[in-house]
């Protein structure tokens, strides 16, 4: 059993996508080609904005606007401390002080009454100046947008959504990237979306940035690549990426349904010994993985070692939350500060999940996870 089937999916685009390769290698437009082209047109449409600017990864589509926005010294940015790494990482980058918020137990997102009191308390000590938030759709289940934007109007904030494991989500009747004023994705490939190799993107409805975002992921481009108006990157999306994504996206509404299916059957096999993905009744996730919580005792390290020799593959997200990163160590937090987050860190366990799982598969899973924990509780 695979974590991630990526062999399986290839199957089902294998003869168009090795057709559309090979015509781009006749063509030769390697570097922001046509297909690149045909892809920010069909992701922006997918999403309802209006601009989408593909770039190189994840981590460079949410540093991007940040480089646009000029955000450094005094500014203050708000993350969750239950993320990877990348999130808080671009906003040091910068210059900037990530502020960590803690997250909701129920759903691993960006806890919006702690946002609340996290820049409460950031205006109280009058050190650094509050000028956006980041919230990530972990897991696949959008952050709590109408709560988290409503923070952010009232005390005059940006927001930036992190939708690298999010895209194809819904919360309230609109897809996740199209949230905040600006939104970001990843197509690392064990995303549910994902391409092979690198590659990212960023949506926006501001047609200004849109236009500056496009000159940063070319070394500040002007009018060519030789006259450079502002500081930027070498960020661009490779066109055989770009063809890859195309073509996944074709069966990308039908792998939705499929990982919503696989996730359905782990809600009904599994035994109510874990926390189970909680899933707002107005959300739909797009489980870019399958993530629950153990219970109180459960020695976690025996229990994959357990699945592993019976053949299934499990991961842990993420075991060690922001705020006891050593990078991070210089921002002043210790261990206790984010009860939440260091609980989650502790306890949080992913199953397979891919579209090409079966029931039988699932059972599998759910069955052995169920003796294990039964055995060692």
């Amino acid at each position: 059993m695979k974590f991630i089937d990526l062999e399986a999916q290839y199957r089902q685009i294998k003869e168009p996508l090795d057709a559309a390769l090979a015509e781009l290698f006749v063509r030769q437009d390697f570097i922001l080609g046509k297909d690149v082209d045909i892809l920010e047109a069909r992701l922006a449409e997918y999403v309802g904005v209006r601009h989408c600017i593909t770039c190189s990864n994840g981590t460079d589509a949410l540093s991007m606007p940040l480089m646009l926005l000029k955000y450094g010294e005094g500014d203050a940015v708000f993350v969750p401390s239950f993320t990877f790494f990348s999130t808080a990482e671009v906003v040091a980058q910068r210059g900037a002080v990530p502020v960590l918020v803690d997250c909701d137990p129920d759903t691993f997102n960006m806890d919006p009454v702690k946002l609340e009191e996290a820049v409460c308390r950031v205006l109280k000590e009058g050190r650094l100046t509050p000028r956006m938030v980041i919230p990530v759709d972990l897991f696949g289940l959008c952050a709590d947008y109408e709560a988290i934007c409503s923070i952010a109007r009232r005390y005059g904030l940006l927001v930036m959504e992190d939708g690298a494991q999010g895209f194809g989500a819904v919360y309230r009747g609109k897809l996740a990237c199209s949230w905040g004023d600006a939104a970001t994705t990843s197509f690392f490939p064990a995303k549910p979306l994902g391409c092979y190799g690198d590659g990212g993107a960023i949506f926006t409805n501001n047609d200004e940035w849109a236009q500056q975002l496009r000159s940063i992921r070319v070394h500040g481009k002007g009018k060519n690549k030789y006259e450079n108006n502002r500081l930027g990157l070498n960020a661009r999306l490779d066109t055989m990426q770009a063809a890859v994504l195309n073509w996944k996206l074709d069966i990308f509404p039908r792998e939705l349904e499929a990982r919503n299916q696989a996730a359905e059957w782990y809600n009904e096999l599994l035994a109510d010994l874990v926390q189970k993905p909680r899933i707002p009744a107005d959300c739909t996730s797009v489980w870019a993985q399958y993530t629950l919580l153990l219970p109180e005792g459960i020695d976690r390290a025996a229990l994959m070692a357990g699945l592993k020799e019976a053949g299934i593959p499990t991961m842990v997200y993420y075991e060690r939350p922001l705020h006891l990163q050593r990078a991070l160590a210089g921002l002043g937090y210790q261990r206790g500060d984010f009860p939440v987050s260091e609980f989650c860190a502790d306890h949080a366990l992913s199953l397979p999940m891919h579209p090409y799982l079966s029931r039988e598969d699932c059972c599998f899973v759910a069955e052995q996870l169920n003796r294990l924990l039964e055995d060692m509780l």
